[in-house]
């Protein structure tokens, strides 16, 4: 027999269908000191337990992180536990600084805003609602603390270790990972080598969203290395079509590579996690980069076109600086702006979203007898699928930029390595490897002798 409920600890039998456990998280976030809810014991104290925790596990953590507004990840935690010898779901929730906290599909009314009274969560009334929002903190990634306080931070010392910088004992202090009660905060979380925090890269096969073919999740561990994923993934998806005549070689991109990049980098740094996370979705003629926020209050329309810079995430910007994935302040408007106009940014209170339409291929511009010469690479969940012809005889290959890239270390070092491959791509060796046989299938390179003393060798 556990303890009885109270203003801080709510016992649920079983998930409901409904939205009772979201009224409940909800009434913890907009109560002062947070609580706890224990899915699994009845409402007497007595455990009974749950059948499949894993699979609860991650419908608590969606339910939470679609149904509520403001965003709360980071303000709660859920985690199997054992009780009485069965496992159970523990949801452990802190008091949001972003009250009042709300029901996403009834709004901030009375009927969406639950606040903790005794052992239940009761309505609140317009009259609370508005002095919460009167009393609602300037919400920042230093300022808000998270429950989840066990964060260990391997990845990012790695990745300064990499930059010529070291990280001190004191390297929490000095990039603002802690509140001012000495508590881990959201940057530290979005920092940490664990974390419920992920990027969606969503890929449709036509020009809506009817058909989707791909959607893959890049996170749960430290932004840094959910950012350097993604690049991989668009530098994978951003094809290059390349057409070998008599004469030269032409080449175009779908996209110019150098905004795509500054484009998602823009969104990760400067989004707004209390709403939402940075989303990239493929259709067949273009890709849209969306952020959540809106444009930083007080920054007109002009001032960001012109490259000035007003920090919504000054602490995440530094560490993004530190590690060489920014540059300086406004530096990637002016490259997105090099290559595209002002259309491609669609601009609301609450989202900016980049939409990138593709370049053609030279399909168009090349003759029959040409067309029958051509040749192109389709491509599955990042790599490519085959290759039917080498690169002579005028053909035309369609390559990405890393199967580019391996033909290039190749040429310049017979005798590397796949794991010098692997460093110098940036990726793990196990991709290195689908790329080789796809290039060694082709028939593009070739290795010649055995494999600790051979080489390589391109057609």
């Amino acid at each position: 027999m556990t303890n009885l409920e109270s203003n801080r600890l709510e016992y649920k039998r079983e998930l409901d269908s409904g939205d009772k456990l979201e009224k409940a998280v909800v009434s913890f976030l907009n109560y002062n000191g947070g609580g706890e809810i224990l899915v699994g014991v009845d409402d007497d104290g007595t455990v009974v337990g749950v059948s499949d925790p894993d699979g609860d596990q991650r419908k608590i953590a969606d339910r939470l992180g679609n149904n509520i507004r403001p965003k709360s990840l980071g303000l709660f935690d859920v985690v199997v536990d054992k009780m009485d010898g069965r496992d159970i779901i523990r949801i452990v929730v802190s008091s949001g600084t972003q009250k009042p906290y709300y029901l996403r599909k009834k709004g901030m009314t009375e009927d969406g805003c639950f606040i903790r009274v005794g052992s239940s969560s009761q309505p609140m009334n317009e009259a609370m609602i508005e002095r919460l929002l009167t009393e609602r903190q300037v919400n920042t990634l230093s300022n808000t603390k998270v429950s989840r306080q066990k964060l260990t931070f391997e990845q990012l010392h790695i990745y300064y270790n990499e930059h010529g910088l070291t990280l001190n004992e004191q390297f929490e202090e000095n990039l603002d990972l802690r509140t001012g009660d000495g508590a881990y905060n959201f940057l530290a979380y979005l920092l940490a080598d664990n974390n419920g925090a992920s990027m969606k890269v969503a890929k449709y096969a036509g020009t809506d969203k009817i058909d989707l073919t791909e959607n893959e999740e890049y996170g749960y561990r430290c932004l840094i290395t959910a950012v350097y994923r993604v690049l991989d993934k668009l530098d994978v998806e951003n094809k290059t079509f390349a057409k070998i005549t008599s004469r030269n070689r032409l080449e175009r991109k779908l996209i110019n590579a150098v905004a795509l990049r500054e484009a998602f980098i823009n969104a990760v740094v400067h989004n707004d996690y209390n709403l939402g996370w940075p989303v990239v979705e493929f259709f067949s003629d273009r890709v849209t980069i969306t952020s959540t926020g809106g444009l930083v209050a007080g920054l007109s329309l002009e001032d960001f076109f012109n490259g000035r810079s007003m920090l919504r995430n000054r602490e995440l910007m530094r560490v993004f600086k530190d590690v060489e994935l920014v540059e300086g302040l406004g530096s990637g408007m002016q490259r997105i702006l090099e290559a595209y106009d002002r259309s491609v940014f669609e601009i609301t209170p609450g989202f900016i979203v980049v939409t990138f339409p593709y370049a053609s291929d030279f399909e168009r511009s090349v003759s029959e007898n040409d067309r029958s010469n051509e040749r192109s690479v389709s491509e599955k969940d990042g790599i490519k699928d085959g290759i039917k012809d080498g690169l002579g005889g005028g053909k035309t290959a369609v390559l990405s930029d890393v199967q580019r890239k391996i033909i290039s270390l190749i040429s310049g070092n017979p005798n590397i390595t796949i794991d010098g491959i692997s460093a110098e791509l940036g990726i793990n060796r196990r991709n290195t490897e689908k790329y080789i046989k796809i290039l060694k299938d082709a028939g593009i390179i070739v290795r010649i002798g055995a494999r600790k003393n051979g080489q390589w060798q391109v057609r």
